[in-house]
């Protein structure tokens, strides 16, 4: 199986091409093609899964371009990271389309959105399973491209046009990081493949400045494109494309490609204490960052967009902590329980026409399946025991705790504390108490919205169990098997972490139940929404001003002088060479008169004057 896994992400590519031509015709049968050829791409990622489980790496590549003594590959590679990639990002990619058929119903542009849908899957199907960092770079560009057309989906709204926009300049700040680091790797290594790179790496071939230096370029490239302050902004902005999309790319896929990079690339980063600090500096600020801004905010989605943000750098801060199994685990648990909130709040805002919670409430008993399963996604987010993320959660705590890294550990315990705190939150605000709405109309989603969250409930409570030994071995085990670089499959930690980890959550659920569930707090603890801290968690910390005020006047100042040397020193200059060639062209052309008798003239008097030449010479020229 694994020697054609070249064709798994081909299906959603077929998908793609097959509905921009035939599309139109079809309308919402679209819907089928998508979801059939997705389903078709998530068997072959399961059955090569299976066989990875028991069989070696393997990697299969082609020459596809020749440089002089170069040689540029292009091919695929099989390892135990990339296998569990492919089978999550299919999975939530099949269930996405599956539950699209319910939530696009009726849009004019229907055939488009799954068209658009195909084309992002492959582009991230290909990129977890590229072998080196040049073919990554094609996939990961593409995925840039992809998520720019899902989230301006709604293109006549100026809001997409903007987020839509933001995310593609935003990455590609990042992208250029990326790109810088693959050339001094190219540089220094003579290739792009991981396997050569990681092996001058080993053998001390690069100098410690420069494993530094494009370390760090990389991971500048994570930080673009998995949201990561301080390029963060775009992602909430985000929210503006569809909810299937949020889904998509907030869950396991465009955002879990950085840190996917920072995983794939996890033995160049483990070579530099530096690069490693950074990258669990980065994380953890990040986490309790953009957790403090869930505190506050009133739209569905963006709540759940700052979650993203704050689990991809409790995800970072693992990597830098030298915890790669954590890191990777939280990344499966955290794909499943996201797309499951996602999907959620996609099924509550189809009931209720409306993103703002305040205009919510009482909705437990009018939504009897999608209640439970958003419940089901908010206690594994939050932590709590025998759901999914407890288990992922404190396999980070115990990393950044055991690698040393105690101050980052405080703080990602904080953001511990604030996720349970806003989620439910969040829960209590959309479910329980009064209907602050008109809830006459509201009804549950149809089943194929429906089942889809319910395969996703399952496994945001069961996914965890898979790193715990109640099956005879660790998922960090078999990740890190073969390889020392990756570290130990399972750290044990001290048992106080787990207890800790639980209490502060619970006490984050027990604060937010008597703040916004039984209302014996007042919900102004913040001082209301005149006050200073409300309005700085509200303004997500005016970073969006910040940029507004600054970097933005200074690249349009920046290109207003290139546009001025371009129109008055390139331009002019071209102008002169032009204008002279003109001139002399003119010149010529008087020349040339088109007259025979006048040609015949000049060539016998130029043939006679050559004569006399010759005879005053002597017959020859000295």
């Amino acid at each position: 199986m694994m020697e054609n896994a070249w064709i798994i992400p081909l299906f959603p590519l077929l998908s793609f091409l097959f509905l921009l031509l035939f599309g139109r015709r079809l309308k919402e049968s679209s819907a089928y093609v998508g979801i059939l050829l997705t389903l078709v791409s998530f068997i072959y990622s399961l059955l090569v899964l299976i066989e990875r489980l028991s069989a070696p790496t393997y990697k299969a590549e082609a020459v596809w371009l020749t440089i002089g003594d170069v040689q540029l590959t292009a091919g695929i590679e099989i390892n135990q990271l990339n296998a569990l990639m492919l089978v999550i990002v299919s999975l939530v990619s099949f269930l996405v389309h599956t539950y699209s058929k319910g939530y696009m119903h009726g849009d004019e542009r229907f055939p488009v959105f799954y068209a658009y849908l195909g084309l992002f899957t492959f582009a991230m199907l290909g990129l977890v399973i590229s072998p080196n960092l040049l073919q990554l770079y094609i996939f990961w560009e593409l995925v840039g491209l992809g998520s720019f057309l899902l989230i301006g989906f709604y293109f006549f709204k100026e809001e997409a046009k903007k987020a839509a926009k933001k995310a593609f300049i935003m990455t590609r700040i990042g992208d250029v990081g990326l790109f810088i680091g693959m050339i001094l790797l190219f540089w220094q290594v003579g290739s792009f493949e991981y396997d050569e790179i990681f092996q001058a790496v080993e053998a001390g071939t690069i100098s410690a400045t420069m494993l530094t230096l494009t370390a760090i370029l990389i991971f500048v490239g994570a930080v673009g494109k998995s949201g990561q302050f301080p390029l963060h902004t775009w992602l909430p902005d985000a929210m503006e494309g569809p909810t299937p999309v949020s889904a998509l790319i907030h869950a396991a896929t465009m955002v879990a490609a950085g840190v996917y990079l920072v995983a794939a690339m996890f033995p160049l980063f483990a070579a530099s204490e530096t690069a490693m600090m950074t990258v669990a500096v980065i994380g953890a600020f990040t986490a309790i960052f953009a957790a403090s801004i869930g505190l506050v905010q009133k739209d569905i989605k963006r709540v759940l967009a700052y979650s993203t943000v704050s689990q991809l750098g409790y995800m970072m801060l693992a990597l830098g902590s030298a915890g790669y199994v954590a890191g990777v685990f939280h990344l499966m648990t955290h794909a499943f329980f996201k797309a499951l909130l996602f999907l959620a709040a996609g099924s509550v805002i189809h009931a209720v026409h409306t993103q703002n919670i305040e205009e919510m409430g009482g909705l437990w008993k009018k939504l009897r399946i999608t209640g439970p399963l958003f419940l089901i996604g908010t206690l594994a987010i939050a932590g709590v025991p025998l759901f999914s993320g407890f288990f992922s959660k404190e396999e980070i705590l115990i990393a950044t705790w055991e690698h040393g890294n105690y101050a980052l550990f405080w703080l990602a315990l904080a953001a511990a504390f604030f996720t349970a705190f806003y989620m439910f939150r969040l829960f209590f605000m959309v479910f329980a108490g009064e209907s602050r709405g008109n809830a006459s109309h509201v009804h549950e989603s149809p089943a194929v919205m429906t089942l889809p969250m319910l395969v996703l409930g399952v496994l945001a409570i069961f996914s965890g169990y898979v790193n715990t030994p109640w099956f005879g071995t660790f998922l960090g085990d078999w990740l890190t098997e073969g390889t020392h670089a990756l570290g130990h499959g399972h750290v044990e930690g001290p048992a106080w972490i787990m207890y800790a980890a639980t209490g502060i959550s619970l006490f984050g659920i027990l604060l937010a139940y008597l703040i916004y569930g039984k209302r014996r707090i007042s919900r102004d603890w913040l001082g209301g929404e005149g006050a200073v801290t409300y309005n700085i968690l509200y303004n997500k910390y005016y970073v969006d001003e910040f940029y507004q005020s600054t970097i933005v006047p200074f690249i349009k100042g920046v290109s207003l002088f290139f546009a001025f040397i371009d129109k008055f020193l390139v331009e002019g200059i071209i102008n002169v060479v032009t204008g002279t060639v003109k001139a002399l062209g003119k010149i010529g052309s008087k020349l040339q008169t088109g007259q025979v008798q006048q040609y015949g003239m000049v060539a016998f008097v130029g043939l006679a004057v050559l004569l006399v030449i010759f005879a005053l010479t002597g017959g020859y020229f000295k």
